[in-house]
C-alpha cells in the first residue's frame, strides 16, 4: 500500500498540487483498495461498507467530471490506476 504522500507526488499536476481531481481520484482509489482488503477479513462490518459506498460514488463523480472537462487527463488516470472504463 502506498502512502498519501507517494500518491500525491505521483499524480500531482504541479509541485504544490494536493487537491486536483486527479489527485483526489488517486487517494480515493487507495482508500477503496484498503477497504476492499478489510472486507475480505470482516464481512459483517456494515459501518465501513457505507464508507466504501460513499468513496466509490465520490470517485465515480470525479471521473465523470474529469472525462467531461479534461479527457486527456481522464485517460491517463485510468491507465495509471488500472481502472476499467
Amino acid at each position: 500500500m502506498k502512502s498519501k504522500k507517494d500518491i500525491i507526488k505521483e499524480l500531482a499536476l504541479h509541485e504544490k498540487d494536493v487537491g486536483s481531481a486527479v489527485v483526489q481520484i488517486g487517494l480515493l482509489s487507495e482508500k477503496i483498495n484498503k477497504l476492499a482488503d478489510h472486507f475480505k477479513k470482516f464481512k459483517k462490518d456494515k459501518h465501513s461498507s457505507r464508507g466504501l459506498a460513499q468513496s466509490v460514488n465520490q470517485r465515480k463523480r470525479l471521473l465523470e467530471y474529469l472525462s467531461k472537462n479534461n479527457p486527456e487527463a481522464y485517460n491517463n488516470i485510468l491507465k495509471k490506476l488500472n481502472l476499467r472504463k
